[in-house]
């Protein structure tokens, strides 16, 4: 009889966690069309699961999952996982925003680009033989003050990032201190709502954070600014965000991310758009991207080799 531990991935993963896994000398399963139902059948039977944000992982599976030693997910946001009950089942909950930080701050920093410097729209111009110059004027990066909320992972690679541009750069972490460098500088909430030019979030999904960008939020901002989201689409409210586009206190927006993503990030919720975000499409100040910010073929790797270093990791501590 086969006593190789399994592992189950929910989602798909780029080839080397799996062939790493099994080099560590598990056995993974991959069911593409199983649904809620088939893995409350077969949790009992494995000791990792892998996810991405396919389903919710919660009080209807992990109870289930009576072996069930790790979750690893492919990413970096976890409000798929209820922790919580992971860490009272003795489940350690793994993630790897390692993996794609270099990619979302790469990503943030482009669209941010093309946002200023009119660049899909003038692009549609060209193509259409029409040649707006000073029309088309842009704004440069330099000079501004960008404020970066949350400073983990993606948010202290975007300020180091972002460094080159001689822009003054600011950040806010509600559980962090102490972290200026070279490349940023911590500031209160105060500072941020004075000086602020250009708004970037980088926090995880939280019932704190949850529409934490709303009418009162941006009130609060002495100058008008430009909106940058590459974190989660609910950080925003959307109905708000157009209200502030239409005053002008929001001179534009790049959002990799929206309020109306299905569960799985896979595809928006196009049966049930709001009116919201039908006249959010109007705005040629807006660039959006479809949650591809962290997506390049780069991280596609180095999430699962981060992913695999890090049960490789527990396995070695459980021993």
């Amino acid at each position: 009889m086969d006593k190789k531990p399994k592992v189950l991935l929910i989602d798909t993963a780029h080839p080397v966690l799996t062939d790493r896994l099994e080099a560590m000398g598990y056995q993974c399963d991959y069911f593409p069309e199983a649904k809620l139902s088939f893995y409350q059948q077969v949790a009992h039977k494995y000791v990792g699961f892998v996810v991405r944000s396919k389903i919710p992982l919660d009080k209807h599976i992990l109870p289930l999952a009576t072996q069930l030693k790790f979750i690893a997910r492919v990413g970096a946001g976890m409000e798929n996982i209820d922790v919580a009950l992971a860490e009272k089942l003795g489940i350690v909950c793994l993630n790897a925003p390692e993996g794609n930080r270099d990619a979302v701050g790469e990503h943030l920093i482009g669209m941010l680009l093309a946002l200023l410097n009119k660049l899909p729209q003038v692009d549609r111009e060209v193509r259409h033989g029409i040649w707006k110059r000073a029309e088309n004027r842009g704004t440069e990066i330099k000079g501004k003050t960008i404020a970066l909320i949350g400073f983990g992972n993606t948010g202290s690679v975007t300020a180091r990032k972002l460094s080159g541009f001689e822009a003054k750069i600011l950040a806010y972490d509600k559980y962090k201190s102490g972290f200026s460098n070279d490349y940023v500088s911590e500031a209160s909430m105060q500072q941020i709502f004075a000086e602020a030019d250009i708004l970037s979030f980088h926090v995880p999904l939280t019932a704190e954070t949850t529409y934490l960008f709303n009418t009162a939020y941006l009130h609060l901002f002495r100058k008008p600014i430009y909106l940058i989201n590459t974190s989660r689409g609910k950080v925003v409210n959307t109905a708000d965000l157009v209200a502030g586009l239409e005053s002008g206190k929001v001179l534009g927006a790049c959002l990799d991310v929206i309020e109306f993503e299905k569960f799985s990030f896979e595809a928006i919720q196009s049966d049930t758009l709001p009116a919201a975000f039908r006249q959010l499409l109007s705005f040629p100040n807006v660039l959006l991207s479809p949650h591809i910010a962290g997506w390049t073929h780069e991280s596609h790797l180095k999430l699962s080799t981060v992913l695999v270093d890090k049960i490789k990791e527990l396995n070695q501590k459980q021993e």
